[in-house]
């Protein structure tokens, strides 16, 4: 390759850099502040990687007890935060296997095996999940391919005035209109 193809390959690594960098600008541009915010809240767990296997101890094949998790600083203005674990892939349509709510907005994280109770020590209130019960329900697939599990944590500016034992749909029904930024954690579990 010549002297004069490199400067070619430099030139055109620069503009498809630029294109690029003019393109995401134009994505976020004319958007609310809090669209643009939605994928900063960095949500993680010491059990398993973002898009690895759940292990099998948080799991109905096991001791069925929440993953501990933990996540970045929310931004100004959280009154309070949400987490949600569900599974799209579900034979039945999305299936809910965890909805906690009224988290105090300088809560770090949750440790391992969060008790099934209404309410938490840490000043959360649970909802059913999709067995109608109380609190963490995990994995438990149908045998066949592996299926998804979206751990969601919203950022909120407001308290939601909803009791213990609420529905995901009531909990996203109650902050539509009030999500400040979001955080996600995907792992996957098959039998």
């Amino acid at each position: 390759m010549g002297l004069g193809s490199k400067t070619r390959l430099m030139v055109v690594s620069s503009l498809i850099f630029a294109v690029s960098i003019a393109t995401r600008a134009d994505e976020t541009e004319g958007k609310p502040e809090e669209e643009v915010k939605m994928a900063e809240l960095e949500l993680k767990s010491d059990a398993f990687e973002q898009g690895e296997t759940i292990p099998k101890k948080y799991t109905c094949d096991g001791d069925d007890i929440s993953p501990q998790l933990s996540w970045g600083q929310p931004p100004e203005g959280t009154k309070e935060l949400v987490l949600i674990c569900d599974d799209p892939d579900a034979p039945v349509g999305t299936w809910d296997h965890w909805v906690l709510y009224g988290l105090a907005p300088d809560t770090a994280g949750l440790p391992e095996g969060i008790p099934t109770t209404r309410e938490i020590e840490r000043g959360g209130l649970q909802g059913k999940n999709s067995w109608g019960n109380i609190g963490y329900g995990g994995p438990c697939p149908p045998r066949g391919p592996a299926h998804r599990y979206f751990f969601r944590l919203y950022a909120i500016d407001k308290t939601l005035d909803l009791k213990p034992g609420a529905t995901k749909k009531d909990v996203l029904k109650a902050m539509e209109g009030h999500i400040l930024t979001q955080g996600e954690l995907m792992g996957k579990y098959a039998r």
